[in-house]
């Protein structure tokens, strides 16, 4: 009996946790089909008819073409970017026993800690005043690539730790060098972690806003998340065409999970057990 209730007690805490996650989402799908009116109005209520005007408005007010390019591109290149020198970073500081490795892998630690927030200014300046390289996809994607490449650095370091050494004594004893040992033996050992990571990244590259908000100024280099924001103007917005533009903005990383789901349950499972 008591087996019973406590299955009970927790498919009503998941049932309840789960309306709780996905009502957020239902207003931005219900209020998508409305005009500005009826969202004040009475923003729960279901809409009169599926009026799909809300969401052509979106598409050309955010340019949405353009702005799922330069998400696409800066998202793909940042990731592959990370990837290539994280993974290899983590194979020096865990395979050479050199004493500045263990200072550099602290420190990379250590720089997880600190907020966005802080450097934030001092980032502004440096590549605004100084070298005047704002504004451009490149040094976004340069960006992206020193504030992730620490914790893939960390979550590398962990999994290479789990590889025995012997495999690359074998391929060193066949005539391999360092280079063609780690891009032939020790890399394909790696997918479990390089999936996690990708994903990790993907979702957060994918979704920022804060650092394309002061990197980016133009409209033709605008990211998904700028090109929503355009909705929002300084005393007012069209709500309706702002959740369509919501709506619009989330497809693409649903699509993603939908299609990936099995790889990401699998690399999140097995980076975990590594």
């Amino acid at each position: 009996m008591n087996k019973k209730i406590a299955k009970i007690l927790t498919l009503t805490a998941t049932i309840a946790l789960f309306f709780l996650y996905i009502y957020p989402f239902i207003l931005v799908v219900i209020n998508s089909f409305k005009d500005r009116a009826s969202v004040i109005r009475d923003p729960m209520s279901l809409p009169d008819s599926l009026d799909f005007s809300n969401f052509f408005a979106a598409y050309t007010t955010m340019d949405f073409t353009t702005a799922v390019i330069n998400s696409i591109m800066v998202t793909t290149i940042s990731i592959v970017l990370i990837i290539f020198f994280a993974s290899m970073l983590a194979y020096f500081l865990q395979r050479w026993d050199w004493k500045i490795n263990k200072t550099i892998f602290t420190v990379l630690v250590l720089s997880m800690i600190i907020p966005f927030q802080v450097v934030m200014l001092p980032f502004v300046v440096i590549y605004g005043s100084v070298f005047g390289v704002l504004d451009s996809l490149p040094t976004l994607i340069f960006a992206y690539l020193g504030f992730g490449v620490a914790q893939s650095t960390f979550l590398y370091h962990g999994f290479i730790k789990s590889i025995p050494r012997e495999l690359e004594e074998a391929a060193a004893i066949d005539g391999a060098g360092r280079i063609r040992t780690f891009f032939q033996v020790v890399f394909p050992i790696l997918k479990p972690i390089t999936s996690t990571i990708a994903i990790l990244n993907v979702l957060w590259i994918w979704n920022d806003f804060l650092l394309p908000s002061i990197v980016i100024t133009s409209a033709s280099n605008r990211t998904i998340p700028l090109s929503t924001f355009a909705f929002f103007g300084r005393f007012t917005a069209d709500f309706g065409v702002a959740m369509a533009g919501l709506l619009l903005a989330i497809i693409p990383i649903i699509a993603f999970y939908l299609v990936l789901q099995k790889h990401i349950i699998k690399g999140i499972s097995d980076g975990a057990i590594k």
